[in-house]
C-alpha cells in the first residue's frame, strides 16, 4: 500500500512526536509498505494562524497526491484530523490541549477568559468532533488520550502503546546516588517540583535534571534561590548515549509531568530497571507505576516527593527489586511497533 502519515511541526523543535513519527514510519516501512511523511508547520498564536491552519487542512484533499493514489491516511495531530481523504485513520498524540484538558487552568492564563480564547474552543471542539466522526478508525497513543477523547467528543478509541527510541538499547549498572530526570525544561514537565523537594532531602542522593528548553532561566534561579547548587545540577542537552548511562546508573527516575499524553521516560526508565516517582495527576505514567512494586506514585508536593527519593537511598535492595519489577511489566504490556501498525493498517 501507499501510505501517507499526516502531522504538523513546531520548526526547530524536536521532541517525542517528531520521535514518534519517524518511528512509524520505519516500522511500516519494514513492512514492506511505501510510505511517505508529510508535516506542514504550526503556530500556537496568534488564535488567527490557529484558524488559518485549520482551514487548509481542511481543504487538502490526500486521495491522489501529484497522480499518485494514496490507499491509507494515517493522522497524527491536530489539525491534521481536518484533511480529506476516504481511507484515513487517527493515531492521536494528543488534541490541542489549551482548549481541552489544560482550559481555564494554569497552564492557560487568561486565554481561557477570553472572548477569543471561547471561540476558538467553540471551533475547535466542533470540528474535532465532526471531523473524528468520519474516521475509518479512531487510536490513540495512551488510555489518557481516549479518556479526553471521550470525555470532550464523545468518541470511543482503542490505545495503541508504542516503544521508545532505542527501546533494545537501554541497560543497567549499580546505582549512584542521584535521581535522573531527562525531558524538555517546559511548564508542564514541572521540573520545579523536584527542586523544591530537593530541599527536603536528608540523604545524600542528588538530582540531575536533563535536557534545553524555555524554562532553563527559570530553574537555574530556583536553584541559586534555594541554596541547591551542590544538590540539584542541569546538564543541558545529552547525547544518547549519555541519557542511556545517565539511566543505567542512577537510582531512581523522576518524572512528574502535568497530565502527560504518554512520557517516554517512564518506559526509558522501566527498560534500565529503574523505579520510577510520578504524581498522582501526572496523566499516562500513572499507567504505568504500580504503586509501591515499580515505584511510588505520590501527590505532587515536595515534602512527599523528597520522602520518597529518601527511600530510594535508604532502602536500595527494594529500589532495585522495583527496577525488575518495572521490566517485566514493561514486556508484559504487548508494546511494540508491530502491534501499532497491524492496527492502523488493518
Amino acid at each position: 500500500m501507499r501510505i501517507a502519515i499526516a502531522t504538523v511541526q513546531v520548526p526547530f523543535i524536536r521532541g517525542g512526536a517528531e520521535i514518534l513519527a519517524e518511528g512509524l514510519m520505519q516500522a511500516i516501512q519494514a513492512e514492506g509498505h511505501s510510505v511517505e511523511l508529510i508535516a506542514m508547520p504550526f503556530r500556537f498564536a496568534p488564535v488567527s494562524e490557529i484558524q488559518r491552519s485549520m482551514k487548509i487542512w481542511a481543504s487538502e484533499n490526500f486521495e491522489s497526491l501529484n497522480g499518485y493514489q494514496c490507499d491509507r491516511v494515517i493522522c497524527l495531530k491536530f489539525p491534521a484530523f481536518y484533511l480529506q481523504h476516504p481511507n484515513k485513520v487517527a493515531w492521536i498524540l494528543h488534541q490541542h490541549r489549551s482548549v481541552y484538558d489544560l482550559w481555564d487552568t494554569e497552564f492557560t492564563g487568561d486565554f481561557s477568559r477570553s472572548a477569543e480564547g471561547k471561540q476558538l474552543k467553540q471551533e475547535i471542539t466542533e470540528q474535532d468532533t465532526k471531523s473524528l466522526s468520519t474516521f475509518r478508525g479512531v487510536y490513540t497513543i495512551a488510555k489518557t488520550v481516549s479518556r479526553r477523547l471521550q470525555k470532550f467528543n464523545q468518541i470511543a478509541s482503542t490505545p495503541l502503546y508504542h516503544p521508545p527510541q532505542f527501546a533494545d538499547q537501554f541497560y543497567t549498572k549499580p546505582a549512584e546516588p542521584y535521581i535522573f530526570f531527562p525531558s524538555r525544561l517546559e511548564t508542564l514537565k514541572r521540573q520545579d517540583l523536584l527542586i523544591q523537594a530537593m530541599r527536603f532531602v536528608r540523604s545524600p542522593m542528588v538530582a540531575l535534571i536533563g535536557g534545553e528548553g524555555g524554562q532553563q532561566p527559570y530553574l537555574q534561579n530556583l536553584i541559586e534561590e534555594f541554596g541547591l547548587q551542590q544538590k540539584v545540577r542541569l546538564m543541558g542537552r545529552l547525547t544518547d548515549a549519555e541519557k542511556l548511562s545517565f539511566y543505567a546508573h542512577c537510582t531512581g527516575v523522576f518524572f512528574t509531568p502535568y497530565n502527560e499524553d504518554y512520557g517516554y521516560v517512564t518506559l526509558e526508565a522501566m527498560l534500565s530497571r529503574k523505579p520510577v516517582i510520578t504524581c498522582t495527576d501526572s496523566g499516562e505514567p500513572v499507567e504505568f507505576v504500580v504503586n509501591g512494586q515499580t515505584g511510588w506514585i505520590v501527590e505532587p508536593e515536595p515534602k512527599a516527593i523528597a520522602e520518597k527519593i529518601d527511600q530510594l537511598y535508604e532502602h536500595s535492595a527494594i529500589a532495585k527489586e522495583m527496577g525488575v519489577a518495572g521490566y517485566d511489566r514493561y514486556h508484559a504490556l504487548n508494546i511494540s511497533w508491530s502491534n501499532v501498525v497491524q492496527n492502523l493498517l488493518s
